[in-house]
């Protein structure tokens, strides 16, 4: 089995994970979850972050420390890497961009007098070297709004309530191109260099056979855990 690929169509699921089994010829993807509040509470944090590997978490991101958290052993393989420092910089500066987007969106709704928590899942795919897709999901108070899929720049819209936005940042040239830019151009550097690192994890310190990456005989093949993948832009 290998993992879906998406081409043109946004993944229902904004993180999808593969099939059992990955080779280094298949395909993998890498997702960052941003959460961003517009307002917090002293000591916490405004920003949050989730980053995972083929549906397997590896970071952990808070704007309150500033630092990233390696989670189990692909994240402690990578957390000394200069990727690893490039990653920590760009998570501050995604999530302080995205900020400015809420307070914006904020301003706009101050009649309701309550404060916006934006989601934002961004998702890359690669076969190899290949870029097979480039994915932005938005939800806003917790619900589902906007997809854009970097691929064929086209916007999506899943809750009726967000056509206005989906019109505002689709005719934001710079804002379109920012997010394409972090999607096709860092997500997949990031990704490539990982699993660079990651395939020479020897099998001993895989929590499970299908939990990190190994070697099996002549083989060099990708182990990692996965859910159930549907398809088109609806999560």
């Amino acid at each position: 089995y290998s993992q879906q690929n998406y081409g043109n169509s946004c993944p229902s699921s904004p993180c999808p994970g593969p099939h059992l089994h990955i080779s280094l010829t298949d395909i993998h993807s890498l997702c960052l979850n941003f959460t961003v509040k517009s307002q917090s509470r002293p000591g916490k944090p405004w920003c949050e972050v989730q980053g995972s590997v083929d549906k397997t978490s590896f970071l952990q991101y808070d704007s309150e420390s500033n630092k990233i958290k390696p989670l189990g052993h692909l994240g402690k393989e990578v957390n000394t890497t200069k990727t690893w420092t490039e990653l920590t910089q760009m998570l501050k500066e995604v999530g302080q961009d995205l900020r400015k987007i809420l307070l914006d969106m904020d301003l706009e709704k101050n009649k309701t007098r309550r404060h916006l928590i934006l989601q934002a899942k961004m998702f890359c795919q690669l076969k190899g070297k290949n870029h097979l897709g480039s994915f932005w999901n938005f939800s806003i108070d917790g619900q589902p709004s906007l997809c854009f899929n970097v691929m064929n720049m086209k916007w999506i819209v899943i809750n009726p309530r967000a056509r206005g936005l989906k019109e505002k940042w689709e005719n934001d040239k710079e804002l379109v191109n920012y997010f394409r830019k972090i999607s096709m151009g860092d997500c997949h550097h990031w990704l490539t260099e990982f699993l660079e690192r990651w395939k020479e994890m020897p099998v001993s310190k895989c929590m499970s056979p299908m939990g990190c990456m190994g070697k099996t005989g002549a083989e060099e093949q990708i182990f990692l855990s996965l859910t159930g993948i549907l398809l088109f832009c609806l999560f």
